[in-house]
């Protein structure tokens, strides 16, 4: 298991380097100059030169990622081309808001996709079965901006319950309102995620109820509800970590769409406005630590399969991994 993680953990970090490649080399195949970013229409030639040089696209590609590089190393994801703000800074304040966001509406997606899945693996034969397997289909066909705007139109114009978007100019002093302003943000990510990740809970729980070493332990005397804790859950668990790690880095990273609907000053409106502005810095910081959450969101499921089935530790010939 060590020399796994070892190799595992080797491969996290080429596939950060390769990510950070990709985001630079990308980026600068983007039609126009960073340095536009600064400039007036009206611009000289001296005014464009010296923006240029100030945002560093006058020299060499190689060495404008070396330069970026040799930052990333230090912790250092520079500084906003507009504002001449630290982009570490700024997005370290708006994972404030992005972070919660997301762990919640992953949280609620789970306990959902865990009870509509098991419900309608065990109860197929029943309305309400089949009425959260069409539940399941309905929601991963409905776009997530659309349920969105309908929860703002019911719960924020309608009844008035909830706000429609916006958040706190105090951010965290007031716990009960910062919630609030993401309760509609929360549910609309809950709804389609749960929705997604409920057939994949369904499926595997199909698989656990028809697999031999259940009917084995039922034929030994074992309840079902025994059962399926003591040799259901460790099994179909595996198969449903790897897709919890992927819905987990698909929460981040539709929180864009979701902050957009809603207003929220997170991750997902600065890099709308960095790509509005033309403002390299903070795409690249906010790219950056997207990918950085992915990588290690897969890492970590990764290596809980492995943990929770010692079949996965074993390679072919028997050895530990």
């Amino acid at each position: 298991m060590l020399i796994y993680m070892l190799r595992r953990s080797a491969l996290l970090v080429l596939s950060l380097a390769v990510a950070m490649v990709v985001i630079f080399v990308l980026l600068r195949l983007l039609p126009g100059d960073p340095a536009n970013a600064l400039l007036s229409v009206d611009a000289t030639p001296e005014q464009i030169a010296a923006a240029r040089a100030q945002v560093g696209s006058d020299q060499p590609v190689w060495q404008q990622f070396a330069t970026w590089s040799a930052q990333l190393l230090q912790g250092d994801l520079g500084e906003s081309y507009i504002s001449s703000r630290e982009v570490g800074p700024e997005i370290a304040a708006r994972l404030g808001v992005t972070i919660p966001l997301t762990l919640l509406s992953f949280a609620l997606a789970l306990v959902l996709s865990l009870v509509i899945g098991i419900t309608a693996a065990m109860k197929a034969d029943r309305w309400y079965g089949i009425a959260l397997s069409g539940f399941s289909q309905l929601g991963v066909a409905v776009p997530v901006f659309w349920v969105g705007v309908i929860l703002v139109w019911i719960f924020a114009l309608q009844l008035g319950m909830l706000p429609s978007g916006g958040f706190p100019r105090d951010d965290w002093e007031d716990p009960a309102d910062a919630l609030r302003s993401l309760a509609l943000p929360v549910i609309t990510i809950a709804f389609v995620m749960s929705a997604s990740l409920s057939r994949y809970v369904r499926s595997t729980t199909i698989d656990v109820l028809g697999s031999d070493y259940l009917r084995t332990a039922r034929a030994g005397g074992a309840s079902m509800r025994g059962a399926l804790l003591r040799h259901g859950v460790r099994n179909g668990s595996v198969p449903v970590v790897a897709v919890l790690g992927i819905e987990l880095s698909t929460t981040l990273l539709g929180a864009v769409v979701v902050e957009s609907v809603f207003t929220l000053p997170g991750l997902g409106s600065m890099l709308l406005t960095g790509i509005e502005q033309h403002d390299f810095a903070n795409i690249q910081g906010v790219l950056v630590v997207s990918t950085l959450f992915v990588v290690l969101v897969g890492f970590a499921a990764d290596i809980a399969q492995r943990l929770i089935d010692p079949r996965l530790r074993t390679s072919i010939s028997g050895n530990l991994r």
